[in-house]
């Protein structure tokens, strides 16, 4: 059913706050400084290319946006085109912008942080915001971050949890990028083992309150 202008807006302002809750638990995830995401060891490995920003080991923009290019790319050819829509397009535009801007306003707390068991707490608190945005931005049905479909696309496929797949889709980033030389950590391992699981946990209700919302705006 084709969707009013109206609705197909309140999906993206939706996906928009997802957004911007996800990757306010990358920032955290990221300032904890217990090594990169599951992605991008992913990426290190295959550009290897990194900069230091704040200690933390990424690589530059324009390869980090090749990497997901080439997820979508692949997503297109050999899945299915139909799970390509808008939010995956801004997703990958305002994703980077947004982290910079978190980071920006969170740096000089974080230096202040010394502690490993802290480090780890905010690390774990990072990837729980992060799994809480990231099914906002799903259920918004308006598209969804570019390295979460390959996890959304074999689930879907497969008819599997989508937590186990995600786990699995994140353990197989990191064991990819660290054979062709990435590196990562504790946070690394943390972020793979929490994020998928999580985000199985908020699926459900992420899926009520937007669904209400929805509904709201189409009987309006």
């Amino acid at each position: 059913m084709k969707r009013s202008l109206t609705e197909t807006l309140i999906r993206v302002l939706i996906l928009f706050l997802g957004l911007t809750i996800a990757h306010l638990g990358v920032t955290l995830f990221l300032l904890a400084n217990l090594g990169a995401d599951p992605f991008n060891v992913f990426v290190q490995g295959i550009f290897h290319t990194t900069s230091e920003i704040n200690g933390w080991p990424i690589h530059t923009h324009g390869n980090t946006h090749v990497a997901i290019s080439f997820l979508i790319i692949l997503v297109l050819l050999v899945v299915d085109r139909s799970y390509i829509k808008i939010g995956t397009v801004l997703c990958m535009i305002f994703g980077g912008p947004i982290i910079d801007v978190f980071t920006l306003l969170l740096t000089q707390p974080f230096t202040y942080i010394t502690s490993l068991f802290a480090k780890i707490l905010i690390n774990g608190l990072g990837c729980i915001i992060l799994a809480f945005g990231m099914t906002i931005v799903m259920k918004s049905d308006a598209g969804t971050g570019p390295n979460d479909l390959v996890g959304i696309c074999i689930s879907d496929k497969l008819k599997k949890n989508f937590g186990i797949i995600r786990m699995i889709v994140d353990f197989s980033f990191i064991a990819i990028g660290f054979f062709l030389g990435g590196t990562f950590g504790i946070g690394t391992l943390i972020c793979a083992f929490l994020v998928g699981p999580v985000a199985n946990i908020f699926l459900p209700f992420n899926e009520k309150w937007i669904n209400s919302i929805i509904k709201k705006v189409v009987k309006s």
